[in-house]
């Protein structure tokens, strides 16, 4: 009787010890790495005539300079307009680059350096915004296209996307001229004018007319990811995300067919019931989620600044994925870095109560992690649905996902020691972009593309984007200018 209870007791105490060693593993792992996070000495803020630089881009925000993906010239006047008031309001800078007029609407400005062998840096931004949505214009708190400047904020569509980025550039360069800066490597400034419904007719130009022209970035700047305040749980301080990888882009088209027919007299199988029996298969099994490459090395990254439980959680993903990955799964914002996402965004079927339609039609819109394809997701697709009477067809305009920019490079440190410079209450990490940016045009040019907007944003503001009520705060904005100035004083001089 002993010798059972013995070894009994001998099992207990060699998992309590089991649990104490890797207790003491997990850590030591979570305290084994130091912050990452760069000295940097704070630069006293640059006098920004702030109120001025706001009436200008609630002068631009007036402009309703709405991307058609079918019609080139909708906004055409309003482009035009946009044209003039940016040659007016930044003379310095129009005196000492060179202007040019892409594709009609597209801008491309070249800033030349003082030494010809030095790699060129561009910064890009576009000019069109997304239309409002039908219906909410009284949901507004101000007219969607006023540019108000009101309460501390310039409200309006494009305030923050993108004509925020692109004026808070000019500004900055129009400062830098006016003091006879002169960069020691050409600046381009690309401007494109449909970036809301895929850039092919501006960047794409744009990139195709430089890359004719032999020009290869050292770097490419967009907009993209933002300084985040109490949206990432576990971090108190503001989180400036670098986006040095993008999701790709692929849109699938599902079809179903059936033999028309009278309502009375129903088949088993219709061209809506087979579709929806589809669509339904999609969104109950989505892509598997996984913590790696771009997302672990966010959140290793983060993991030293983060509270006690959540530290040990990050740096200790080897074992602790699982749990981390459910806590990002719970919520839409977090799971969408962690798997490629299924969206059913149209369906068309049928024109009549009383009559079956003979075909049905939906598209679904994917966005792609890193190390997914075109390819996969087709074939995943069709194995998800396992019905061969589906057809799946591609669009057109589809893109896998970029390669990731390298952290370990000299353009990374320089982006992420101005961030510190000018928010130096923010953390930096580098992180996943989820949407599409005009960056995606310009991937033969450089090997090294940044996606960061200098705004400040909290999770009511994240719901303003393409949303009701967009706008940006006047000393954010201010801010942004300074942003871009230290910029190209600490990459291009």
């Amino acid at each position: 009787m002993r010798r059972p209870l013995r070894l009994l007791r001998n099992i207990i105490l060699i998992l309590i010890a089991a649990v104490i060693v890797l207790a003491a593993v997990l850590i030591a792992n979570a305290f084994r790495m130091p912050s990452q996070q760069i000295a940097v000495t704070p630069l006293a803020p640059v006098t920004i005539d702030k109120d001025t630089a706001a009436r200008r881009l609630g002068a631009a925000v007036k402009l309703q300079t709405i991307a058609s993906a079918t019609d080139a010239e909708q906004s055409a006047d309003a482009f035009l307009a946009l044209h003039d008031l940016i040659a007016k309001d930044f003379p310095a800078f129009h005196a000492a680059a060179k202007r040019e007029i892409v594709a009609k609407y597209s801008l491309l400005y070249t800033w030349e350096g003082s030494d010809p062998k030095a790699p060129p840096v561009a910064l890009l931004a576009h000019q069109d915004v997304v239309p409002i949505a039908p219906g909410t214009d009284g949901d507004w708190q101000v007219p969607p296209f006023s540019g108000a400047v009101k309460d501390g904020f310039i409200w309006g569509r494009g305030s923050w996307d993108d004509k925020g980025n692109l004026f808070s550039i000019l500004e900055a360069v129009e400062q830098l001229a006016k003091e006879n800066f002169r960069p020691k490597r050409t600046v381009y400034l690309a401007f494109g004018h449909d970036e809301e419904v895929s850039g092919k007719r501006g960047a794409a130009a744009i990139s195709k007319l430089l890359q004719s022209r032999g020009v290869r970035f050292d770097y490419a700047f967009d907009e993209g990811l933002l300084i985040t305040e109490g949206v990432l749980k576990g971090i108190d301080k503001p989180v400036a995300l670098i986006g040095v990888a993008e999701k790709g882009y692929v849109t699938l088209n599902l079809s179903a067919t059936a033999t028309p027919g009278h309502s009375s007299l129903p088949p088993r199988d219709t061209a809506i019931g087979k579709l929806s029996a589809a669509l339904a298969r999609l969104e109950n099994n989505p892509f598997p989620a996984h913590i790696g490459g771009v997302m672990r090395e966010t959140l290793e990254t983060a993991a030293p600044e983060t509270g006690f439980g959540m530290r040990v959680a990050l740096s200790n993903l080897w074992l602790l994925e699982p749990l981390v990955r459910m806590q990002m799964e719970a919520s839409s914002q977090t799971a969408a870095t962690i798997r490629t996402t299924t969206a059913l965004t149209i369906f068309n079927a049928g024109n009549a109560e009383n009559v079956l339609p003979g075909h049905a039609d939906a598209i679904v819109n994917f966005r792609l992690l890193p190390g997914e394809t075109e390819d996969s997701v087709i074939a995943r697709v069709k194995s998800v649905i396992a019905d061969e009477r589906i057809k799946v067809t591609p669009l057109p305009g589809n893109t896998n996902p970029p390669p990731v920019t390298s952290t370990d490079t000299a353009n990374y440190r320089a982006v992420n020691r101005t961030i510190r410079e000018i928010f130096p209450d923010a953390l930096v990490v580098p992180g996943l972009m989820v949407a599409a940016t005009d960056s995606r045009n310009y991937l033969e040019m450089t090997d090294n593309i940044f996606r960061f907007s200098p705004v400040r944003a909290t999770p009511e503001d994240l719901k303003r984007f393409h949303g009701t009520n967009e706008r940006l705060s006047v000393d954010n904005y201010a801010d942004m200018i300074r942003f871009y100035r230290r910029l190209l004083q600490n990459t291009a001089q």
